[in-house]
C-alpha cells in the first residue's frame, strides 16, 4: 500500500488520535443492537493499546441535527468497548473544549479514552479547519480505521491530517482496501457480481465498472424492474426509476458488447400491499416469464410490485454462482425485512457462503445484515463496512479519508 500503515509508526507514549466507525445501531433503550463495527476496529486499538500507545478514539454516530442529541451519544459504546477489550474506556461528553484536553492530559500508557459524537458539532461534516486543528491538538499520531467515512472529506477524516505529522491507515482500513481494491481488481475467475437494492442510479458507476472485471452479473432488487421496464416489459407497480431507463437500457447493450452475462429475474414474488407481515394466498403469488428469461410477453399486473425473486431466478442465479471462485455481493433480492419476501436474499447468502474455495466478498449494510441474521458471517471471507464508501471505490473514486494519509 502507498500510505503509511498502523505497522510503520513508533507509538510507544505517543497520544494516538483514530477515527473508527463506531456509527452502530441503538434500541430504543439506547442499547446497541449489533457491535459488529466496534468488534471490527478491535485488532487496531489491541495493536496500539499493547505497545503502550495513549489512544483517543473518535466517531460520529447517527445524524444529529445541527448539535447535540443525547439519544446518539457514544457512551454506551464506551460500556460494550470496555467489555471487549477488558480495559476501562475512559468517555468524554465532547470531542474538543476544556473537558477532553484536561482528559487527554492524565493519559498513561495503555490507556483509551473514547471522545463524543463528532457530529454534535456541525463543524465536523463541513471540514472546518479550526474545528479539525482543534482535535489535532490532542495527538502526535493519527490513525484512520473508518473506511465507512473515508469517502467523506470531514474535520475527523481528512482535515485533522494537516495538522498531526504521521497519519497512517489502520488494519481495518487496509484490509477494506485489499479486498475491494486488489481481491476484486485481480479476481481468480470466474467472478461474480451480485447486485440488489433499491435504485439503479445509486450503483450505475458500480456496474460499469464490473462490467469491466465479472464474468457475470446477477440482479435483483427494485433496481432490476428497472431494467426490466427498459426492455418494454410491464412492471405494475413495482419500483421504477422512470428518469433511469434509458442509462439501464445503455448498461444492458454495453454487456451484450462486452460478452457478459447480465441476469435479470426471470421470475418474481409479487404482492398487492408489502407492508403487513401477514399475507394470505390472494395477496402474494409468483409470477413467471416465459422461456426463463423476461420477454416482452410476460407482465406484472397494476396494483401488484415485485418484493422478491422467484424460485426460477433463484435456481438460475445458484447455478451461475456454482463454480464461480471470487464473489462480491452488494444489495438484497427483495424486501428481506418482510419475512414472506425473505427466502431470495437468504437463499442467496446461502449460495454465497456455502462453499469453500471460493473468495466471497459482501458489501453493503442490508447484504452483511443478511449474512450476520443467517448465521453465516463466519463463512465469508471478507464483510465491509464500507456501504456507500464500498461504492465510491469500486466506481473508482479517490477516498478522501485515504488520499489524505501520509505517503510511505
Amino acid at each position: 500500500m502507498p500510505k503509511l500503515s498502523i505497522q510503520d509508526l513508533d507509538v510507544r507514549g505517543q497520544r494516538v488520535l483514530v477515527r473508527v466507525d463506531f456509527n452502530v445501531p441503538l434500541g430504543a433503550d439506547g442499547q446497541i443492537t449489533d457491535d459488529s463495527r466496534i468488534r471490527a476496529a478491535l485488532p487496531t486499538l489491541d495493536y496500539l493499546l499493547e505497545r503502550g500507545a495513549r489512544v483517543i478514539l473518535c466517531s460520529h454516530l447517527g445524524r444529529p441535527k445541527g448539535g447535540p442529541d443525547p439519544s446518539m451519544s457514544l457512551r454506551p459504546v464506551a460500556q460494550n468497548l470496555t467489555e471487549l477489550i477488558h480495559r476501562p474506556v475512559a468517555f468524554v461528553d465532547d470531542c474538543i473544549g476544556e473537558k477532553v484536553e484536561k482528559t487527554v492530559a492524565i493519559l498513561q500508557n495503555g490507556d483509551c479514552l473514547l471522545l463524543e459524537n463528532l457530529r454534535f458539532h456541525p463543524e465536523e461534516e463541513a471540514n472546518d479547519p479550526v474545528f479539525a486543528k482543534k482535535l489535532a491538538a490532542y495527538a502526535d499520531l493519527y490513525v484512520n480505521d473508518a473506511f465507512g467515512s473515508a469517502h467523506r472529506a470531514h474535520a475527523s477524516t481528512e482535515g485533522v491530517t494537516r495538522f498531526i505529522k504521521q497519519s497512517a491507515a489502520g488494519f481495518l482500513m487496509e484490509k477494506e482496501l485489499k479486498y475491494l481494491g486488489e481481491e476484486l481488481d485481480r479476481p481468480e475467475r470466474p467472478f461474480v457480481a451480485i447486485l440488489g437494492g433499491a435504485k439503479v442510479s445509486d450503483k450505475i458507476s458500480v456496474i460499469e465498472s464490473l462490467l469491466d472485471k465479472a464474468d457475470r452479473l446477477l440482479v435483483g432488487g427494485a433496481m432490476a424492474y428497472t431494467f426490466l421496464k427498459s426492455q418494454g416489459i410491464r412492471t405494475g407497480g413495482s419500483l421504477v426509476e422512470n428518469d433511469r431507463l434509458d442509462v439501464s437500457k445503455r448498461i444492458l447493450d454495453l454487456a451484450e458488447k462486452k460478452g457478459r452475462r447480465f441476469l435479470l429475474p426471470a421470475d418474481h414474488v409479487v404482492a398487492r400491499r408489502v407492508e403487513t407481515d401477514r399475507l394470505d394466498k390472494k395477496g402474494r403469488k409468483i409470477v413467471e416469464f416465459q422461456d426463463a428469461k423476461p420477454s416482452a410477453d410476460a407482465s406484472i399486473e397494476e396494483g401488484w410490485c415485485g418484493v422478491d425473486i422467484g424460485p426460477r431466478t433463484l435456481a438460475d442465479y445458484q447455478s451461475a454462482l456454482a463454480d464461480a471462485r471470487t464473489v462480491f455481493w452488494n444489495g438484497p433480492m427483495g424486501i428481506f425485512e418482510n419475512k414472506n419476501f425473505a427466502k431470495g436474499t437468504y437463499e442467496i447468502a446461502r449460495a454465497v457462503a456455502g462453499r469453500g474455495g471460493v473468495k466471497s466478498i459482501v458489501g453493503g449494510g442490508d447484504s452483511v445484515k443478511a449474512i450476520h441474521s443467517s448465521g453465516l458471517a463466519d463463512k465469508i471471507t471478507f464483510l465491509s463496512t464500507g456501504g456507500g464508501a464500498s461504492l465510491e471505490f469500486l466506481e473508482g473514486k479517490t477516498l478522501p479519508g485515504v488520499a489524505a494519509l501520509t505517503d510511505k
